[in-house]
């Protein structure tokens, strides 16, 4: 009976659901302890528009990139495993995308804001000459509803990133839009909200563009 009332303690507490990712950082552990990436490389870490990036390796070619995107995560997450998927790799610059499944949860642009800035803080503190090149949240079909809330943060992280040195706000969410001011309704897989091909190419060459011009 105990075990029983220890278990569900374990499954109700707020701890729980921050560990929901264990398993993917888990594997991402193992793969590091058979060929660990090398130190000063760009490391991207994020939700789902990383972690089923799945042409990342060639659409990045030549640039010294790895990913460590965990699907579904939100910053809260990203802060919780930030020793183990961040500082240990010593990379030259973090890439990030977080901020979209934080919105649609219900976070509000203030706390969300804080968390950012968390990030940032201790990215600065463990590895100081590292850059941080912080991604827009993108829209999508799926999550029309709050896209004023995505663009309402999207001016806050651009004003703050322009406030810190060795910090860069990529403009994630405009490329995603038809001449008219309505998202591309074709650049989604059936959910219409995770990307597809042709969202891909889009995504990829912004940021492959903006990495050689900026960072490298």
């Amino acid at each position: 009976m105990k075990k029983i009332i220890f278990l569900l303690c374990l499954i109700s507490s707020p701890l729980w659901a921050q560990h929901a990712f264990e398993n993917e950082i888990r594997n991402y552990e193992k793969q590091d302890s058979i060929s660990m990436p090398a130190k000063g490389q760009i490391l991207f870490i994020g939700s789902s528009s990383f972690r089923i990036w799945k042409t990342f390796a060639t659409d990045l070619a030549g640039i010294p990139a790895f990913n460590r995107g965990f699907g579904g995560s939100t910053m809260t997450d990203a802060l919780h495993y930030f020793d183990r998927m961040v500082v240990k790799y010593a990379p030259s610059t973090v890439v990030v995308y977080e901020g979209d499944n934080d919105l649609a949860k219900g976070k509000s642009i203030e706390e969300l804001a804080k968390e950012y800035e968390e990030f940032s803080n201790r990215l600065k503190k463990a590895l100081p000459k590292t850059k941080l090149v912080y991604l827009a949240v993108r829209p999508s079909l799926s999550r029309i509803a709050i896209v004023e809330k995505q663009k309402l943060f999207n001016a806050w992280l651009a004003n703050y990133c322009k406030s810190q040195k060795g910090r860069f706000y990529l403009d994630m969410h405009s490329p995603f839009y038809l001449p008219d001011g309505t998202v591309m309704p074709d650049i989604f897989i059936a959910d219409r909200l995770h990307l597809n091909e042709k969202g891909y190419q889009i995504f990829s060459a912004k940021i492959k563009g903006f990495i050689l011009d900026k960072i490298l």
